[in-house]
């Protein structure tokens, strides 16, 4: 019995010191920090945060922890309840010491889902007034004035009808079940029944924003690869560089929506006009497309662009290369297109090897064994999206990826030339803006991030693949294959041809610009025999072609530009009323006057070959000429011709 007050004694000190070590657990967790477990594809990593720090804070410690970037943390391994990038949500509410919480990588660049970000109402409250208490019509500050497409498609309903079903559906005809109620337009069994790849972009807005609190806003960020300037607490790269400047690190997804959800040229004979450069010197060649965007009802909530025309810059090109020269004329072709409804939507170039001329078969260069797009090609992509933004109102700067697209014209597996389309994502165009993205040189399917020097910081970029035994592991991108930059766009032509211009059967049409081959010189003599050609009725069906109005709008000899207005809105409405009196007014009557002086001379133009025509001809004309006979001075284009023409032998024009 003597040992009972020992034991006792013992008993009670252990409870005391059980109830001290409690207490001190209860003050670390309340009074200094949290430990969070993260489990990400690399393992698990522990997180020290202040429980009255917020959720916002805790995504930025994770990124900076696990060097990771566009995420997402769930509460369970399934990832069915996420934790959103709150700013008033305290870490202290939602998860408890030692809590262990999922990473999963989503589409994006940002440390918030989806290179996007929950705000909240109280950060925008003049935004909140402007959108009636409507989450999904709230926007940033900027006034953004989007495309007529998206306008229209931000109203529509989008969801996916669906039928009764008389099998399955056991109601009357005004009711609606499980079987066929409507879909909403981002059901991924519906896309995947319909073997759509890609959301719409507008699809994907609407996944976003659903379930979305009132009050809390969906915006898109910009992606940043470049130190942010003016940071006071260190000297300016390369002797110094902080947390608040540096740009995070990326890790590229491939983009699960495109802006375009196809592109439709309006006939065949545009393809083919565009072709027969190929076709007559076997060299390459680079087109802008020109056309409108409309709605794509094959694409829950979808666009298409549609091309009514390829203008095709000044370009240099052999077998292998294209080189694309400086355009002083780009602004006139834009100012005409504008004139007419039109746009620049995109770019087409061609990729073709003859392999039996005689068969009509070419080589088939492009494939999944070797390539889709070049890095090349990839990183000028990116640029002229870049040129040509997106205007959205949920993004932060007012305008967020591009509706731009790109075609190549090549061989297929039945040695047959069609085309392909594609889209690089945001994070290629933001890799292109800022200068990090360069081609290989032995590899064309390659490109390779640029690593940081004294003159530019570049971020760590990674990618995602499955090593030999079928593991996720992360690779850095140095190289890059670029197909984690594409999206792919279908390109199609309707089964009944539409034309904004001329449909031309048997006439044969304007000369294409700056094809600087026999038969295909735009100059006065072309001119002239093209509008001899058409009769006095057929006006309107003879004026209505792009080049020709291109060709018009830039001639310095008369001054067309400044009263084709009325001309560029008859071919736009197809009024023959307005044409017709366009067509009797003097400017028009003195080109006519020309047509016919210069059709009724001896002389006519030349047809230079390719590469230095004008100088090429004057150096002939001068050796052909007797300069001490009777010579005359062309008040035009200043070329001396001989005393028996009657017209310029270089620009066609009456003496």
């Amino acid at each position: 019995m003597a040992c009972a007050p020992l034991l006792l004694e013992q008993f009670i000190y252990k409870k005391r010191n059980f109830a001290y070590a409690f207490v001190r657990h209860r003050l670390f967790v309340l009074c200094k920090q949290s430990l969070i477990r993260v489990q990400s594809a690399e393992g698990i990593k522990r997180i020290e945060i202040s429980p009255k720090s917020n959720l916002k804070q805790l995504y930025d410690s994770v990124q900076n922890a696990l060097k990771v970037d566009g995420f997402g943390l769930f509460k369970e391994r399934s990832f069915l309840t996420e934790l959103q990038a709150s700013g008033s949500q305290l870490v202290g509410t939602s998860l408890k010491h030692g809590d262990l919480v999922y990473l999963k990588q989503m589409a994006g660049t940002s440390s918030r889902r989806t290179s996007t970000t929950v705000l909240d109402s109280q950060m925008f409250k003049t935004s909140e007034k402007a959108s009636n208490s409507n989450p999904n019509s709230a926007r940033p500050s900027i006034n953004v004035v989007e495309d007529e497409v998206d306008q229209v498609l931000s109203k529509a309903d989008g969801t996916i009808k669906r039928e009764r079903d008389s099998k399955l559906c056991h109601h009357n005809a005004n009711g609606r079940c499980v079987h066929c109620s409507a879909l909403e337009p981002y059901n991924e069994a519906y896309l995947k029944e319909q073997n759509i790849k890609h959301l719409s972009f507008h699809s994907y807005i609407r996944k976003q924003t659903s379930g979305m609190d009132q009050g809390k806003y969906f915006v898109f960020d910009d992606i940043n690869c470049r130190i942010k300037p003016g940071c006071r607490e260190h000297p300016p790269w390369p002797k110094g560089i902080c947390s608040k400047c540096q740009p995070s690190a990326i890790t590229l997804n491939r983009q699960t929506y495109r802006h375009v959800d196809n592109v439709m040229f309006e006939n065949t004979k545009i393809v083919e006009r565009f072709l027969n450069y190929w076709r007559t010197t076997g060299h390459q060649r680079m087109g802008y497309l020109y056309g409108t965007y409309e709605q794509h009802t094959d694409v829950p909530l979808g666009i298409r662009a549609k091309v009514a025309a390829i203008y095709e810059p000044p370009q240099e090109s052999t077998r292998d290369s294209i080189n694309i020269q400086p355009d002083e004329g780009a602004d006139d072709v834009d100012a005409v297109a504008n004139a007419l409804g039109l746009k620049k939507i995109g770019w087409i170039f061609t990729d073709l090897i003859t392999e039996d001329a005689s068969a009509g078969t070419v080589k088939q260069i492009r494939g999944i064994e070797s390539h889709f797009i070049t890095a090349q090609e990839c990183i000028t992509a990116g640029e002229l999206q870049n040129r040509h933004p997106n205007p959205c109102k949920y993004a932060s700067n007012g305008v967020f990826g591009s509706k731009f697209v790109t075609i190549c014209v090549t061989g297929d597996k039945t040695k047959q030339v069609h085309m392909e389309g594609y889209a690089v994502s945001a994070q290629c165009m933001a890799l292109v803006r800022d200068k990090c993205l360069i081609p290989t040189k032995d590899a064309p399917e390659l490109g390779y991030v640029r690593e940081s020097t004294d003159k530019q910081y570049v971020p760590d970029v990674f990618y995602k693949e499955k090593d030999q035994y079928g593991n996720e592991v992360q690779r850095l991108a140095r190289p890059l294959p670029v197909e984690y930059l594409l999206v792919d766009v279908p390109a199609s032509t309707p089964l009944q041809p539409q034309y904004t211009f001329t449909e031309y059967d048997k006439r044969q049409p304007f000369p294409i610009e700056n094809r600087y081959i026999d038969g295909h010189l735009q100059d006065f003599n072309a001119l002239s025999c093209y509008l001899s050609a058409w009769g006095e009725e057929e006006f309107l069906e003879a004026i209505s072609d792009f080049h020709l109005l291109v060709y018009l709008y830039k001639m310095d000899m008369l001054p067309l530009r400044q009263h084709m207005g009325p001309l560029l809105e008859a071919v736009r409405t197809k009024n023959p009323n307005q044409a017709a009196k366009f067509k009797i007014e003097e400017v028009w009557k003195l080109l006519e006057s020309l047509i016919q002086a210069s059709s009724g001379g001896s002389g006519g133009t030349t047809s230079y070959p390719s590469g230095g025509a004008a100088a090429s001809a004057g150096a002939s004309g001068v050796e052909a000429m007797d300069l001490d006979a009777n010579t005359w001075t062309c008040n035009h284009c200043t070329f001396i011709n001989r005393g028996e023409l009657t017209s310029c032998e270089i620009c066609s024009l009456p003496r």
